[in-house]
């Protein structure tokens, strides 16, 4: 079914107190809001971040975004949870808290994937770690409930986002129910929601209560009962071996829906007492497995998974349903993606682009990262399992025009003392999928494949680099700019479509090194991950060098890998480690695989189960890395350059019959001796006792500063 067009984003009329104009930041004092004239707040946000005042921020977007709409909006940044008075800074505002942990999960900030307490916070002054607890959002609202008992409370932000259905929590090990219960919160605005927030403001403002607006798109809220208006298909169940009536499902094969329009309506297995008006997408829900059961049924949180992805598409998605004891959780369909003309509007807000003026000379590591990098567009449709980007803003690609990033550059340019001519990044979430989208409306709204690259690139997809092409080519003639760079990770099954493309990114974009994510060597891996095989990356490397060498440029990839993902083997690891030795790459930088909630593999991770496929109790059954020793030991198989890792690769290589693979030569991996044993670094006989002794640690402190970094 073709959704309406929505109402455009800036066509409201504004709330009165826009008399009050733009403030230069945002308030986070009584003091500030007494020097703009405020006697009170309308809304008030709460997030776990610095303020920034940069698009780069979701609190920013959302703060110059009400405003625009002629609300007052002061910031909390950082409240201190420890005690309530702090929420009271700026009074109880007129219409809602708005709360957020922040651009981060507060646990993903805050731990490692070996559940290891991180030292720095990238987006707090100075990088100070412990600036915001755990679980953020529930800890902000359920404080706010404390000192403001009758106020209105909405949650989101990508917190909110990944734990808006009973999900899998890695750090606590158990399934946790919805952030909605938990927080106590009113409603909860998932994904990229300028429209549901602009929207339900607009509506509170009018005089309606929150309770009562229960029909926005990105919404999701707490009700006592299904309303009886509604068709229900019950997904509650799974088939189990000996059962013979036949349960009621969602599933709905993808790629029928992309070959064929015909075939793109709802493929399930219904109750035939319905009517057929009944059988409307905007009039059904899909009533998923309750907390209870998912926390008892590995199984189920699969199909749960399954379910819930194939319900993401805004075309077709249907509303969810899930109890939670006695109460349920509902979930409206996904928003509609803004339009280009509303992304502009959106990314051109009068930002300061700087941190907040109370930070003073504070460095913020986050802000110094992107304080000159622009966003072009929004969302990814690779689809990889092990990423949130789905979850949260969709596969549905929302770009911005040229004119606008060109203004933007502009902007940095004009207003930035500190600017010396370089844009450090021009991308996004995936910086070559700008402008591309399916070549027809009715298939985009009607697909519900989970990838449109994998297992190959759809043939409906619009693959063209040409407006990237241009775009790149229009940023850097602009006067004062010396370099534009591109610092996002690209989809290179999609750039060598293009070699125009990466001869134009080769030659002018790239500052020595690029960085490019395979993940795997291995079919196995890389098949549960939803990513391309090596061909791929093969082909692209061989235009990557092409390209350098004819701009009389010395370049190389950067390529990033994940250890201990859902369906690696042991051997799997083994087989890359001696690819990475083949190809002479010794990574740095190690990403083991963090089980973030509602992502297909973390689903994997905790079921066993593969939701990429029909889940019940007989299908397939992956294989989890989950002991610490077999995480430590793939990790090290991604290091295995490094002589603190020798010992227990060598250890592993005999225990799996691979002893062949240990000694000096160059097909072999690991070295049979050990520095400090024998031998020193340079692998020459140690001759005093002493220097013996001293030599190893030298080696390791220096390979420690060689490998500081993002690991981990």
């Amino acid at each position: 079914m073709i959704q309406p067009q929505p109402k455009n984003l800036f066509s409201y009329r504004k709330f009165w107190a826009e008399r009050f104009g733009t403030a230069e930041e945002l308030p986070m004092t009584r003091a500030e809001m007494d020097a703009l004239g405020w006697d009170s707040c309308d809304i008030i946000l709460v997030t776990g971040d610095a303020y920034i005042d940069h698009p780069s921020f979701g609190m920013a977007v959302v703060g110059r975004l009400l405003e625009a709409q002629g609300f007052r909006v002061g910031i909390l940044a950082q409240p201190d949870w420890n005690d309530p008075s702090s929420f009271t800074e700026l009074g109880k505002p007129n219409l809602f808290f708005g709360v957020t942990a922040g651009n981060m999960d507060s646990l993903v900030n805050h731990y490692t994937s070996d559940r290891k307490i991180r030292s720095d916070d990238a987006y707090t002054p100075d990088g100070v770690a412990g600036q915001r607890p755990d679980r953020a959002v529930i800890v902000y609202s359920q404080l706010i409930r404390r000192v403001f008992a009758n106020a209105s409370i909405v949650i989101g932000g990508i917190e909110a986002s990944l734990r808006r259905i009973a999900h899998y929590d890695y750090w606590s090990d158990e399934i946790r129910r919805s952030v909605l219960v938990d927080s106590q919160a009113d409603i909860l605005l998932y994904g990229n929601a300028e429209r549901a927030l602009v929207e339900l403001a607009h509506r509170l403002a009018a005089n309606e209560r929150i309770e009562q607006i229960t029909d926005i798109r990105g919404t999701a809220y707490m009700i006592d009962h299904i309303p009886s208006d509604w068709s229900v298909i019950n997904s509650t169940r799974i088939d189990k071996p000996g059962m013979i009536e036949q349960i009621a499902s969602p599933y709905q094969e993808a790629s029928k829906a992309c070959q064929d329009q015909a075939d793109a309506e709802t493929e399930i297995k219904i109750d035939f007492k319905l009517k057929p008006s009944q059988l409307e997408r905007a009039n059904t829900v899909i009533k998923i497995p309750s907390f209870e059961q998912v926390s008892n049924s590995k199984p189920l949180y699969a199909h749960t998974s399954r379910v819930f992805h194939l319900e993401t598409n805004p075309g077709n998605a249907r509303a969810l349903v899930q109890r939670h004891g006695r109460r349920y959780v509902w979930l409206n369909p996904p928003p509609i993606p803004l339009e280009t003309e509303e992304l502009d509007q959106v990314f051109e807000l009068p930002y300061s682009r700087r941190p907040h003026s109370s930070y003073g000379e504070a460095r913020i590591p986050a802000w110094e990262m992107i304080r000159h990098s622009v966003n072009i567009m929004r969302g990814c449709f690779g689809g990889c399992t092990f990423c949130s980007i789905t979850e949260h803003e969709g596969r549905i690609i929302q770009s911005r025009s040229q004119q606008s990033v060109l203004r933007e550059i502009e902007t940095i340019r004009d207003s930035d003392p500190a600017f010396r001519g370089h844009i450090s990044d021009v991308g996004g979430p995936t910086a070559n999928m700008y402008r591309m989208q399916c070549k027809s409306k009715q298939i985009e709204q009607s697909c519900r494949r989970l990838s449109c690259v994998y297992p190959v690139i759809c043939k409906n997809l619009n693959a063209d680099h040409q407006p990237l092409i241009d775009l790149y080519r229009k940023a850097r003639a602009l006067p004062g700019i010396k370099r534009i760079h591109v610092a996002s990770g690209l989809r290179y099954d999609l750039a060598v479509l293009s070699p125009e493309y990466i001869e134009e990114l080769v030659t002018h974009h790239v500052g020595g090194y690029l960085k490019i994510a395979p993940e795997h060597s291995e079919d196995a891996p890389l098949s549960k991950m939803m990513k391309p095989g090596m061909s791929s990356y093969y082909r692209f490397k061989q235009l990557f060098d092409k390209f350098s060498r004819q701009a009389g440029k010395e370049q190389y990839l950067i390529p990033y890998f994940i250890s201990a993902h859902p369906g690696t083997s042991d051997t799997d690891m083994l087989n890359l480690a001696l690819w990475l030795k083949q190809n002479d790459f010794r990574p740095d930088q190690v990403q083991a695989f963090l089980p973030t909630p509602l992502a297909l593999a973390t689903a994997m991770y905790y079921s066993e189960k593969n939701p990429l496929h029909k889940v019940n109790h007989r299908s397939e059954k992956v294989k989890v890395v989950k002991k610490p020793a077999q995480r430590k030991l793939h990790k090290a198989f991604l290091r295995y350059h490094d002589p603190q890792n020798w010992p227990l690769i060598r250890e592993a290589l005999k225990n799996m019959g691979r002893a062949d693979l240990i000694g000096n030569g160059k097909h072999q991996l690991v070295p049979a001796w050990q520095p400090g044993a024998g031998k020193t670094a340079n692998n020459q006989p140690a001759r005093h006792k002493k220097r013996q002794q001293v030599k190893p640690a030298a080696f390791a402190r220096n390979q420690r500063r060689r490998n500081r970094g993002r690991q981990g």
